[in-house]
């Protein structure tokens, strides 16, 4: 590194709503002869901590006006940002003007997002909160990098000071590049997070009215800022790079905390994703074992350690080095039970001391825990673009199901019924799911006729299949699917209907003496 990479601070404005952090750093400035300039509340809380501040106003010659609206947006702010160091022409013009550098920029952005989040915020405040100096400040000093540090994040801080210090007040170039690029992502983020407020927004409120935000709409314009949260050893495969973008709410997979275990892999978060969005379908303790993002077994049960047996007995060969979905705390008497089997990871909302005492045994375990996510959308890659569409949260309830044969399902067919419907949502297409009692039997997924899928989900039951349910994803086009759930086993069928031979495969359950109800709706998994 060359001695003209490195660049002296010799004069920073201050101005942060997050105030962490921001004595201690400004410390270090004085302590290295940088002059502070600051506004409003900041240079009030340098002040109160010792520090002499040189007011804005008294560096641009006018006063802070419009409630703050304008402070910054000033040629002496400005120029003092953007001038080229050692640019003939630059210089001569900051000289006739009275232009002082300014080699720092502190900045973190009004609290726009926090704002929008709060229940029944005005419209006038949230408009309020819409920063327009601190971008600008933030983009004039990283445009101009080579000479001006501009710092955007409080965590920041601790390393910039270490550095001034151990380099008399200069920071490196590769630093302020650094930094730069935090500066415009964070302005890049800003400004997306207002974009979708309002895109939300169909019509401007008065100013003290209530904001009425509109989430049943598709957004305008898809405008996605997802910082990097975690670089992964490879993606689906070892040959293909991938990383972890999270929106930093620490909800769902992507905000979890991993208690224990190896690096998470592309699959597990994938994996664990699935088995989590099944094992919250069901308000009783609930498993759900995935593999390939299929589930191999899901159950509903008294406990957890209930629900874990009968899901593990629907498959336990190919549970063999799957992910496991738990929707409540996991205690030791259910640990010790999963502890048995070779597992990669397991998701729930807590673990008990106990627990975690006796998955430790297992080092490479992945042990996640997780806050709920409230579901939104979901996107898919194509080439040239992206689909995007919401999540499927679909339910149905006994009320809203249609009998559309001679037999009636019985209370207890009815309940398992409901069951097969929730888990066969969670089963790539064409899917067929049996079920008995709260527990699958046989799961026949992904096939490309949905025949197969039927003969598959029997061919892979381990427990008998007689007295059983069976769920559809899809209608039956034809009777031979039907006709194939009833050969296996099953006693009553659920399915969406809608197939222009509907009435064939009624006349051939009314045949067979099957029960079956239409939900009126599908849930295609692709």
């Amino acid at each position: 590194m060359s001695v003209n990479d490195r660049k002296p601070i010799r004069r920073a404005l201050l101005s942060v709503t997050d105030k962490s952090g921001l004595v201690e750093f400004a410390q270090t400035l004085v302590s290295l002869g940088v002059e502070l300039i600051s506004t409003g509340g900041t240079a009030k809380a340098l002040r109160a901590a010792g520090l002499a501040v040189k007011d804005i106003s008294e560096l641009t010659g006018f006063p802070e006006m419009l409630d703050g609206r304008v402070k910054t947006l000033h040629p002496k702010v400005h120029g003092g940002l953007l001038y080229i160091r050692g640019n003939a022409e630059h210089e001569a013009a900051v000289r006739e003007h009275g232009i002082e550098p300014i080699d720092m920029v502190v900045v973190n952005l009004y609290a726009f997002e926090k704002t929008a989040a709060k229940s029944g915020v005005a419209f006038g405040e949230l408009v309020e909160n819409i920063d327009i100096g601190g971008p600008s400040m933030v983009r004039s000093a990283a445009k101009n990098f080579e000479d001006v540090a501009i710092v955007t994040s409080v965590a920041d801080y601790p390393a910039l000071a270490d550095e001034l210090k151990a380099n008399a007040g200069t920071l490196a170039r590769a630093t302020r590049w650094q930094l730069a690029k935090k500066a415009f992502s964070t302005t890049a983020a800003y400004d997306t997070a207002i974009a979708n407020a309002f895109d939300r927004i169909p019509e401007a409120p008065e100013r003290t009215a209530p904001v009425a935000f509109d989430s049943s709409a598709l957004p305008t314009t898809l405008r996605i800022n997802l910082p990097l949260a975690q670089s992964l050893r490879y993606g689906e495969n070892p040959h293909q790079r991938a990383a972890l973008y999270a929106d930093g709410s620490g909800l769902g997979i992507a905000g979890a905390t991993q208690l224990q275990g190896k690096e998470l892999s592309f699959n597990n978060l994938v994996d664990l994703d699935a088995c989590w969005d099944l094992a919250q379908e069901f308000d009783s303790p609930a498993v759900a074992i995935i593999k390939h993002t299929n589930p191999c077994g899901a159950a509903v049960g008294t406990s957890i350690l209930d629900a874990y047996t009968k899901a593990l007995a629907c498959d336990p060969v190919s549970a063999f080095g799957g992910v496991i979905g738990i929707n409540r705390p996991v205690e030791a008497d259910a640990a010790e039970e999963i502890a048995k089997l070779f597992v990669e990871a397991i998701v729930a909302p807590s673990f008990s001391p106990e627990a975690r005492e006796r998955f430790a045994k297992k080092k490479n375990l992945r042990l996640v825990e997780i806050k709920s996510a409230i579901p939104g959308f979901v996107a898919k890659r194509v080439s040239g673009g992206l689909l995007l569409q919401d999540a499927d949260t679909g339910r149905i309830s006994e009320a809203e199901l249609k009998l559309v044969t001679k037999r009636v399902p019985t209370p207890e067919e009815l309940a398992s019924l409901l069951f097969a419907w929730r888990v066969c949502k969670h089963v790539k297409s064409n899917a067929i799911v049996y079920v008995r009692d709260g527990q699958t039997v046989g799961v026949g997924a992904g096939q490309m006729s949905r025949v197969d899928a039927a003969r598959f989900g029997a061919q892979k039951a381990v427990l008998p299949l007689e007295n059983t349910v069976a769920a559809s994803d899809a209608f039956f086009p034809f009777p031979d699917g039907l006709e194939e759930v009833a050969k296996a086993g099953a006693t009553a069928v659920i399915q969406p209907g809608g197939s222009v031979r509907d009435q064939e495969v009624i006349d051939a359950a009314n045949r067979l003496g099957i029960a079956m109800v239409f939900t009126g709706i599908r849930h295609f998994r692709h």
